[in-house]
This record gives structure tokens, C-alpha cells and sequence, in this order.
């Protein structure tokens, strides 16, 4: 029985240069009939372009594991936290990241 337990198990590595993760600020989401595409992305304020950080593909089946997950640890990040403020934006992605105004 105790072997059963075992073969469930995974060993999952973490490099350093991976667990120092990377800083998003947008993430755009993409799909077809066999996979997901999530790039998250860095926008700076001033600059006109913006870089792809990271790209992850999932399988649809794994996609919405993901969601189910990420919701499942917003409800419980809630609960500790009060609630996640969004602004609710209709025009695309803001601009301004809500840092000050340059002056010349």
C-alpha cells in the first residue's frame, strides 16, 4: 500500500534562475482546436513596445485545470485578504501603470 502512494508522486526541480520568476504585467491568451497559448508580457510605461517575457502552451485538458486552480487559490487568497480590486476596462489595456507623470 505504501508503494501505491509513492507512484503518484512526482520530483519537481526548481533551477535558481527559474524560482527567481519573471515580473508580468499583461497576459494575452490564444487558442486553437489542440492548445492554449499564454504569453505574459512587460509593459513599461513611455515605451511604445512591449516584450513577450514568457510563453506557455497547455493542452485544452490542462488549461482549464489551470483556470480551476487559479480560481480555487483567488477564493482562498480572498478569504485571508479581502477582495481583489479590478478595474474593469473596456478599451484594451491601460497605458498609464498608474506610476507619475514624467515631467521635462
Amino acid at each position: 500500500m505504501e508503494n501505491q502512494n509513492n507512484d503518484n508522486q512526482i520530483n519537481i526541480e526548481l533551477s535558481e534562475e527559474v524560482a527567481e520568476g519573471i515580473f508580468s504585467n499583461l497576459a494575452i491568451i490564444t487558442h486553437s482546436n489542440t492548445e492554449f497559448v499564454v504569453d505574459f508580457i512587460r509593459v513599461m510605461p513611455g515605451l511604445p513596445k512591449a516584450k513577450v517575457k514568457s510563453r506557455i502552451i497547455l493542452t485544452p485538458e490542462h488549461a482549464k485545470r489551470l483556470m480551476l486552480a487559479m480560481q480555487d487559490n483567488i477564493e482562498k487568497f480572498e478569504a485571508l485578504n479581502g477582495r481583489i480590486k479590478t478595474q474593469e476596462e473596456t478599451t484594451g489595456f491601460p497605458m498609464n501603470l498608474g506610476g507619475p507623470t514624467a515631467l521635462a
